[in-house]
């Protein structure tokens, strides 16, 4: 026999029904209710037994509210890096400072001058928000930023080249995540591609035949990435600058990708290309991302000669590639801290992650086990170990840093399970399995708290 189903009304009128009006629109209610009766209905076709207290409408009223508070919950979960990848693409890469999140919190809740020049009352231009600082911070004439450094390479080359030759390196062709390819992106930029040289070696004379009337730009990209080893042969900024003064207007660019504000190796870490040293060695624009090791907002930074920067600027697509006022009060915070900071590895997640000494990592440790071994019982074995962490987002791919990992074992449960369990906590924790063992890398936790308490 068919269950008679309460109406939709009735359930609204329950005593349930109208307490959860109270915290959810009508509409959405009422389509949860009825997604709840769709179901009883389907249960009964398959002759499924129903119990009569299932049909009551304070019952459907609870459940409905039940499918609406999942619903509700925001799709951004918060989780531990536990990782040891500094800047993981899938975790949201770098971290912001304690002063760019108070900048961004400020932004969106009160007006600011965006666009609006308080001196003078009149209309002002966004940009100016962080072009003294990068101008200061890089020795370029000029900058401006877009959302990301995607955007930042199409920009570039549309305003630039567009309709003209573009010369590159076969070696430098990169991809990198979510099939971002420089061939696809220069073909949408409307600017023609000019390989030259092989894979492996690239040679100036290669660069100096390509030069022909109709070429605008000799364009050298990071391979930030990978790295080809062996016979291997690429031509420097320097020598690309020399090619380029032979000719009147060619433009010599360089697509740095993660892009460094500072020196790393004064931290003992893997040197990577600087900015500025970059704009000394012949480069007319760069292009760079904020997200990665200048540790900022996702956005993507252009720099270099004045001339260039304003045709950029200009370019109509700039404006569908401009940041937000929370994107720009992030940057501008970040900046500041370069520029002002006496010690930015202090307040910059990103360059504390990787300057943390192996002993500070290994006090971590010991805290975290201790928590570990009781919050997880007899069944687990868990000791801290020599890891090797990475700065990630396609940064320095097969240079490691020295770090230090809690690592949980088990004879009863897999690593896959292990690592399954903690991604269930409250707030998932994401490891990574390594030779057969579930690894929590310590280099990019900040507290040993945080591996313990969901746990408790």
């Amino acid at each position: 026999m068919f269950p008679r189903l309460p109406s939709v009304d009735k359930v609204l009128s329950s005593d349930t029904g109208r307490a959860l009006q109270e915290q959810y629109s009508r509409d959405a209610f009422c389509d949860a209710i009825r997604a709840d009766l769709d179901r009883l209905r389907e249960r009964a076709k398959a002759s499924e037994s129903i119990d009569e207290a299932e049909l009551t409408p304070d019952a459907v009223a609870g459940r409905a509210g039940s499918t609406l508070a999942d619903g509700s919950d925001s799709r951004l979960r918060h989780v531990v890096n536990a990782t040891g990848v500094v800047l993981h693409t899938n975790l949201g890469r770098a971290l912001l400072a304690d002063s760019a999140i108070a900048a961004v919190a400020r932004a969106a809740a009160e007006p600011l001058a965006l666009e609006f020049d308080v001196d003078t009352g009149k209309r002002g231009d966004r940009d100016d928000l962080i072009v003294d600082h990068l101008r200061a911070l890089t020795g370029a004439e000029a900058a401006t930023i877009v959302n990301n450094n995607a955007a930042a390479v199409l920009l570039m080359l549309n305003s630039l080249a567009e309709g003209r030759q573009v010369v590159v390196s076969r070696g430098e062709l990169v991809e990198i995540g979510g099939s971002f390819r420089i061939p696809d992106v220069m073909a949408k930029s409307q600017a023609v591609l000019c390989e030259v040289g092989t894979t492996n070696r690239t040679h100036a004379a290669d660069y100096e035949r390509a030069v022909c009337a109709d070429t605008a730009m000799l364009l050298k990209v990071h391979t930030s990435n990978y790295r080809i080893v062996g016979f291997t042969k690429s031509v420097s900024l320097g020598e690309l600058r020399e090619i380029a003064s032979e000719k009147e207007g060619l433009i010599v660019a360089e697509d740095l990708g993660a892009g460094a504000l500072v020196d790393l190796a004064k931290w003992d870490l893997p040197a990577e290309p600087v900015v500025a040293a970059r704009l000394t060695e012949g480069a007319d624009v760069i292009t760079f991302s904020g997200d990665k090791l200048l540790g900022g907002p996702q956005c993507g930074i252009i720099v270099g000669r004045k001339d260039l920067i304003e045709r950029i600027r200009k370019n109509p697509l700039k404006r569908a590639l401009r940041c937000d006022k929370m994107t720009l009060a992030a940057l501008e915070a970040t900046l500041r801290i370069y520029r002002f900071g006496r010690a930015p590895e202090e307040e910059l997640p990103t360059l504390r992650m990787l300057v943390r000494t192996v002993e500070e990592l290994e006090l971590m440790g010991a805290r975290a086990v201790a928590s570990l071994r009781t919050a997880l019982g007899e069944d687990y074995v868990v000791g801290v170990e020599p890891s090797e962490a990475q700065t990630g987002s396609g940064s320095q791919p097969e240079i490691t840093i020295a770090s230090r990992a809690v690592v949980v074992t088990s004879q009863t449960h897999s690593p896959d399970a292990i690592s399954a369990m903690f991604r269930r906590a409250r707030r998932p924790i994401v490891g990574r399995i390594e030779n057969d063992r579930f690894l929590l890398d310590l280099r990019t936790i900040a507290r040993a708290e945080d591996l313990v308490p969901l746990f408790s």
